[in-house]
This record gives structure tokens, sequence and C-alpha cells, in this order.
């Protein structure tokens, strides 16, 4: 494994722990397709939330949307049902989730800085809208890799990752993040840490390449 490791590396350790779910998924016949619907119907509810300033309830429901997404390829594998479209569907929906839910906040205008310091108006929303911007790149770094550099091996469905590990702040992170500052109340210190962490991660991310593939 390259570069540096992340919660992501870690990602099998906590599948194991929810298999006793994902079973009870599995008896109920929910298909992995439609946990991933869930997934999305949590996350657009912690972005409501989050809107509300309800950040308490907003970090269960994310948290919720979290469980759900690592679930739903549990019971792909449990059922054996792996289709290409259930791979690109699940990372459309974990877009979806992370732009929303940070956009929430955004629009919510949670006055991140202001409450503090005297800034611009929009200043609250500049650092969302840099943290969203993050968020993506972090994640879109991996697709254009596939696409371009054509890796293609997948393991129980999934393509064989050539930057797991690279990269110290992905999506768990941001998710772990987010969730301890609705907790706490502190969700303007979790923009602040996400707008800066996750681009500093891809930047991490664009020079692990160009060292490996010029």
């Amino acid at each position: 494994m390259n570069g540096a490791m992340n919660i992501t590396a870690l990602r099998p350790r906590f599948i194991r722990y929810l298999e006793p779910v994902a079973g009870f998924f599995v008896k109920c016949r929910i298909t992995p397709n439609e946990i991933s619907v869930l997934s999305l119907i949590a996350g657009i509810g912690c972005a409501f939330l989050f809107f509300e300033h309800q950040f308490l309830w907003g970090s269960f429901a994310l948290l919720l949307s979290a469980l759900l997404d690592l679930i739903d390829g549990s019971v792909a594998r449990m059922t054996n049902t792996h289709t290409k479209f259930g791979a690109v569907f699940d990372w459309i929906v974990d877009k979806y989730v992370d732009a929303l839910v940070l956009l929430g906040i955004g629009l919510g205008g949670t006055a991140i800085i202001s409450q503090f310091v005297i800034v611009p108006p929009l200043t609250d929303f500049a650092i969302v809208a840099f943290a969203i911007i993050g968020s993506l790149m972090n994640t879109f770094i991996k697709p254009v890799v596939y696409a371009e550099i054509g890796y293609q091996e997948k393991v129980e469905g999934k393509i064989n990752d050539p930057l797991e590990g690279v990269g110290f702040f992905g999506r768990p992170e941001t998710f772990l993040v987010l969730i301890l500052g609705g907790v706490t109340g502190f969700i303007w210190v979790s923009i602040i840490i996400i707008a800066i962490c996750t681009n500093l991660s891809a930047i991490q991310r664009i020079i692990y390449l160009y060292k490996t593939l010029s």
C-alpha cells in the first residue's frame, strides 16, 4: 500500500461488524440498490436537518447514511448480486449525499466565522463551497484514474482501488468530522477542517499520481 493510511483502508474491518445487519436486509429481501436509495434519503434528511440547524439529529442521519452505504456492499456480496449499474449507482448516491449535506450547512447560514470576527457576508458560504469542491475533487480523482489509466480489475464487485490508502482525508474522515462537529455543536470547526483537509488530500493524491505515472 502506498501513501498515507486513512479510514477507507480500514473499511473491511468495519464491514465485518455490520454483517449481522446486512443479514437482516437479506432476510427482508431488500436489494443493494434499494439500500443505496435509503442511504440517499438519509443523506437528504441530514442536509435538511443541518439547514434547520438541527445539527445533533443531522449527525445521526448522516451516520445512518454512512452505515447504509457500507451495508449495501455487504448485501451484494452475501446475495451475489453485484451489477455494473449497482456499482455506478453507489458512486452517484455517495456524491449526491456529500454535496447535499455540505450545501445544507451553507444554505442554512451557520455563521461559521462571522460570530467571532467581522468578515464579508459571503465568507461563510465561500468556506462551505470550498469544502464541497475539495470533497468532490478528492473523490473525482479516482474515476478519472480508472478511465484514463485503464484500471478494471474488480474485487467483490468494486474496482481494486490504486489509490487505496493514498490521501490522508477522504469521505469517511469528512463524515467523522461532520458528525463530531454536529454532536458537539462546533459545526463551523468541522467545515473549516473539511475545506482545508479535503483539498490538501486531493493535492497529495495528485502528487502521488505525478510521481507514479510520469
